[in-house]
């Protein structure tokens, strides 16, 4: 059985450049990898798809949307290419993941990396015999810090809204 393996130096990664994507590049930086970005801000850059062909890492950190659901999907995933790797630490739904099972059992991306699934109570069980993905049971951000963290900004976008100032973390209404 091979072993899923990348050298992550001087990778070139997208990242969905949120709260939580910005610390994720911020530690990809110190693999000396290139951070390509996909936003729903104004600083967005390329589509998703574009960027892709510039990438051979694909981290998934971004929020659950109409327009994201199936995002990524076999169109992407080619793009990606047979030497791309694509890690979901997000939510489940943004990849098609049967598109992307055919990519994986077709070699036609290197990997996966998955935290989060399409459908968590039923993951697909081809993924539990593939040499090239590594599953976890979406536990990515499961830490005592996480949780503290949390609950700070809770806490602190609850004063900021009784106090008539701008919450720390706005909501997505898309």
């Amino acid at each position: 059985m091979a072993f899923l393996q990348i050298r992550l130096e001087g990778s070139k990664c997208i990242v969905g450049l949120g709260h939580i994507g910005l610390e994720v590049a911020k530690r990809l930086e110190a693999f000396d990898c290139i951070i390509l970005y996909n936003s729903r801000k104004k600083n967005y850059l390329f589509h998703v798809c574009e960027l892709a062909t510039y990438s051979n890492v694909l981290v998934v950190r971004c929020t659950l949307t109409a327009k994201t659901h199936h995002m990524i999907n076999k169109k992407v995933s080619l793009a990606l290419g047979r030497d791309g790797v694509t890690v979901n630490v997000r939510c489940g739904a943004i990849i098609d993941e049967e598109e992307m099972v055919q990519c994986l059992v077709q070699r036609e991306i290197k990997g996966a990396g998955l935290d989060v699934f399409e459908n968590e109570s039923e993951v697909l069980k081809v993924l539990f015999g593939l040499d090239n993905v590594v599953l976890s049971p979406h536990q990515a951000d499961t830490t005592e810090d996480y949780f503290k963290d949390l609950s700070d900004l809770a806490v602190a976008n609850l004063e900021a809204f009784f106090s008539n100032k701008p919450l720390l973390s706005e909501g997505v209404n898309d």
